[in-house]
């Protein structure tokens, strides 16, 4: 089949967890179809990354938008229209046009948007559509309004939440098929639209890519969190680590210590660190794969206090596919179909959370038999393969209708 992707960014280097899903879903489908790549852009020097995207793509189109999002014009646009601010901020001039002369010419069998909010960039067309949505946008905005923004800006942050609601319910009612990665998405997208159809397509885990741990006894333990810190979700949850937990475990466990990894660190993640002994903070290049894969190896147990909704979290997988025991909040898991104490151990408060990640540190065959299961768990459930070759079937069947 022909297909039109659409992304709101470049999926090389796979750095972010949509970056890394769509990355690793074209690898799969590329055998099966002709993908020719749209993605939004902020800087010209990503193009750079094009050459790639052609190993898997017929042809990769791009778009600049704003570098930052907080531009005037941003704001501005966002003020006096309906639109919320995720869709402005993902606007890029021209590419509306392009695309349509692209599907005029091109003999197109399906689109395939990832993620709502590029679909305003979609002209009109009878060619069938699939919009997959990684998260309810709304719920996580929600989460950040009611549970971390200043006083005075919720009013103004609340206005723009009911935009994303109701953007997002129109985008699903436009689109022929939609999918959502876990349950708990589904869920809430019919909690909002009864009559919609979605089906579910998973985040996986390059089963290959991650080396597995082979020994659970280690006399100085390391705790471990990775993120893409751009996401609000991820920034709460090192705080809570950093502040809440930790000091808790080091109570306990005197020579622990806590590595915090990944791209884009905030400054008041740095700062909260500042003088705490044990702690480490890390940030990491975007494509730095190998870092990752180490801190996944060497540390003891992988502790995720994420409080924020939806979706999967890809960082669960590669600590999965490691072979590393996790500890997490409820929501931190949702989606993966995890059992606790089967799978992970889960708590929802930072005593909890503190005393599970303990228990698993003292205990070394508690920590190998959750890991050794949920190495088994993503095999069945989260490889990429699997996961393409039902988005594939998806794709055949809506485009041969």
């Amino acid at each position: 089949m022909k297909i039109l992707m659409l992304t709101p960014y470049l999926p090389y280097p796979d750095s972010s967890g949509g970056q890394i899903r769509t990355l690793n879903l074209l690898k799969y489908l590329c055998k099966n179809n002709e993908i020719t790549l749209v993605s939004l852009i902020k800087d010209k020097k990503e193009n750079e990354n094009i050459k790639y995207l052609l190993k898997y793509c017929k042809k990769v189109l791009t778009f600049p938008r704003s570098i930052t999002p907080w531009t005037l014009n941003n704001i501005l646009k966002t003020g006096f229209s309906l639109d919320p601010f995720l869709i402005v901020r993902n606007s890029a001039p021209g590419a509306k046009e392009a695309i349509a002369k692209e599907l005029e010419s091109g003999d197109y069998d399906l689109i395939h948007a990832e993620t709502f909010y590029v679909m305003p960039s979609l002209p009109k067309t009878t060619i069938p559509t699939i919009l997959v949505d990684q998260t309810i946008e709304y719920l996580v905005y929600q989460h950040y309004v009611d549970e971390t923004a200043s006083w005075y800006l919720r009013p103004l942050l609340q206005i723009d939440v009911e935009k994303l609601k109701r953007s997002e319910r129109y985008y699903w009612r436009q689109a022929d098929k939609v999918i959502a990665v876990s349950e708990a998405d589904r869920a809430e997208m019919n909690k909002l639209e009864p009559n919609l159809s979605v089906d579910i397509v998973p985040n996986g885990v390059n089963l290959e890519l991650f080396k597995k741990k082979t020994g659970w006894n280690s006399k100085e333990p390391t705790i471990l969190f990775v993120s893409n810190f751009k996401w609000l979700q991820n920034v709460e949850a090192a705080h809570v680590l950093i502040k809440s937990v930790f000091p808790l475990v080091k109570k306990s466990l005197s020579k622990a210590k806590l590595l915090i990894i990944g791209q884009y660190i905030t400054n008041d993640i740095k700062e909260e660190a500042v003088g705490r002994q044990g702690v480490t903070v890390t940030e990491i290049a975007n494509d730095d794969v190998d870092s990752l894969i180490k801190a996944y190896h060497d540390s003891s147990v992988f502790a995720s206090t994420i409080k924020g909704p939806g979706g999967t979290r890809l960082k669960n997988l590669a600590a999965m596919a490691s072979q590393l025991p996790i500890v997490s909040t409820k929501v931190g898991v949702e989606g993966l179909k995890v059992k606790d104490n089967v799978h992970v151990l889960i708590g929802n408060s930072p005593e909890k959370i503190a005393e599970l990640i303990i228990k698993v540190i003292k205990s070394p065959k508690l920590a190998e038999k959750l890991a050794l299961n949920t190495r088994r768990h993503v095999e069945e459930n989260f490889d990429w393969r699997k996961i393409a070759k039902h988005l594939d079937a998806i794709y055949q069947k809506l485009g041969n209708r």
